[in-house]
């Protein structure tokens, strides 16, 4: 009964242990906020949901190199299984990313590079490429000879870098087009407009902007506007489908072109997951990409809104399935606690009879070795005694009933005890024998017995025969088998099975340890 009990506690706690259990914590260090982050950190969540005990730690750094190393180390002392960091820049963030990764912590690097070895895997679309593709793309729109303007991204950030050398690159092979004009920026469309705006230099007569996002390209369509002068063509690169995003800019002649920039979490989480479940993964994993023009902006964007019902269908199933799934943690916990309340109860109830039959254990013990121990000379002394205070004169008759109530049970046990020893190696006698042996009548027998030591009849002869083959099993030679019968026992096995229920040992065990 206990093992069971035992075994059940401990499957009660297991399931109690492994509720909402979290498998992995992932860190994701973003440079900056954006909608191009907002849109790659929710295919992030939404992956997530399909995997089982992940857990995403997000944070953003706004574009401030010092505060996404403090961000980083903040998330490594956290406790994260993996960091996805996007550098600021190049160079600034490497020492944090370095220490995450010394601390034997998988580091991803996606979308922007770091000068440091010391990552796991780089997942990032061909920014280079983009940056050429473009240039390529810009210089067939303006017949190959024209007056250029390039407005960089974030200084010290690869994507920017690369952009810019490819689009370089791609322009060397068209000389009668010129950079005219290239201005600082950071990615917002504020500071592209700032940045045009604050331009001293002529602006008008320009046939190109290449902004090296989608937001410095309308940030510097704005400022173009407001100075008043003839509008050129105005490229960028995102691609982002939503509201405010390059593909409608397009659709919307904002404008003239736009490059894919995919965000693709789903495929950056299934990468940690890879590297964190021992699976195979690439070290290097650049993504595809494709231009958007008039020629297929609508149809992209079709498809986009397609994928964004079905997606907005996905969210609301979800939610239901959440709905589901927190009833159900709910109802485990429930059943968990009333089960924990049973197996109290249980444990209370099993503790409760071990007490009461050690208790009672005890009780019988010390009764049936006061019993077989008693000195038969003491009780015969105090029958002669008894016999001697009854002769005396009838004036001494107010002696208290409780010693002459004491009295008669000594001289009932010391009786009993000579009738059992006489008969005890007789396998045949039965309670009536020992009844009449005692002119009693059998029920009068159990009753006194009972009420003085506890025990039946039958229990007090078994008892008087394991004692006396105790004594004999130390004290002479004869076999197991020879100790059983002499003490009434007609089968040996038997004796030894209730040998060891009195004693807690087997016969043989009794020899060897004297």
């Amino acid at each position: 009964m206990k093992k069971a009990l035992y075994s059940f506690i401990c499957i009660l706690f297991l399931t109690a242990c492994q509720t909402n259990e979290k498998k992995y914590c992932i860190g994701v260090s973003q440079c900056s906020e954006d909608i191009w982050r907002d849109w790659q950190n929710a295919e992030l969540k939404i992956e997530a949901n399909f995997h089982e005990g992940v857990e995403l730690r997000f944070a953003s750094a706004l574009d401030d190199s010092r505060r996404q190393i403090q961000q980083i180390d903040s998330l490594v002392e956290s406790g994260i299984d993996l960091l996805i960091v996007a550098p600021n820049q190049l160079q600034s963030v490497s020492p944090a990313i370095d220490r995450a990764y010394d601390r034997g912590i998988p580091v991803i690097v996606f979308e922007r590079k770091t000068d440091s070895q010391k990552f796991t895997a780089f997942v990032s679309a061909d920014n280079y490429e983009m940056g050429r593709q473009m240039g390529k793309y810009i210089a067939k729109r303006i017949g190959g000879e024209g007056k250029v303007m390039e407005i960089m991204g974030l200084k010290g950030s690869s994507p920017a870098d690369d952009r810019h050398n490819g689009f370089i690159k791609a322009l060397q092979e068209y000389p009668q087009i010129e950079v005219v004009i290239t201005l600082q920026g950071d990615w917002t469309e504020e500071m592209a407009y700032k940045a045009v705006k604050e331009y001293k230099g002529e602006i008008a007569g320009l046939d190109a902007v290449f902004g090296h996002n989608d937001r410095t390209a309308i940030g510097a369509r704005r400022a173009f506007i407001e100075r008043g002068v003839p509008l050129p063509l105005f490229y960028g690169i995102d691609g982002l489908p939503d509201e405010d995003g390059g593909i409608r800019q397009v659709r919307d002649s904002l404008l003239d072109a736009t490059y894919i920039y995919p965000t693709r979490g789903d495929l950056l989480l299934q990468t940690a997951l890879d590297i964190l479940d021992g699976k195979p993964f690439k070290k290097e994993l650049m993504l595809t990409s494709a231009l958007v023009n008039s020629d297929n902006a609508n149809v992209l964007l079709l498809e986009s809104d397609e994928v964004l019902r079905q997606s907005h269908k996905l969210d609301m199933l979800q939610q239901k399935a959440s709905g589901y799934l927190q009833q159900l943690d709910t109802q485990r916990a429930i059943t968990v606690l009333a089960c924990g309340v049973i197996a109290l109860l249980l444990l209370v109830i099993l503790l409760f009879y071990l007490y009461h039959r050690s208790k009672v254990n005890i009780r019988r013990e010390r009764v049936v070795n006061n019993l077989w121990n008693m000195d038969l000379g003491n009780t015969e002394s105090t029958e002669k005694k008894e016999n001697t205070e009854e002769n005396t004169d009838t004036e001494n008759t107010d002696t208290s009933e409780e010693p002459l109530a004491e009295t008669s049970q000594s001289l009932f046990v010391a009786r009993f005890k000579e009738v059992v020893e006489a008969r005890l190696s007789d396998s045949e006698v039965t309670v009536d024998d020992l009844a009449a042996s005692m002119n009693i009548s059998r029920v009068q027998l159990y009753r006194r017995v009972k009420s003085v030591t506890g025990c039946s009849p039958v229990e007090m002869l078994r008892t008087a025969r394991l004692n006396r083959a105790h004594q004999m099993l130390l004290t002479t030679d004869k076999t197991i088998s020879e100790v059983a019968y002499d003490v009434g026992f007609s089968a040996p096995s038997y004796f030894t099975k209730c040998f060891k229920d009195e004693f807690g040992f087997l016969p043989g065990e009794a020899r060897k340890s004297v």
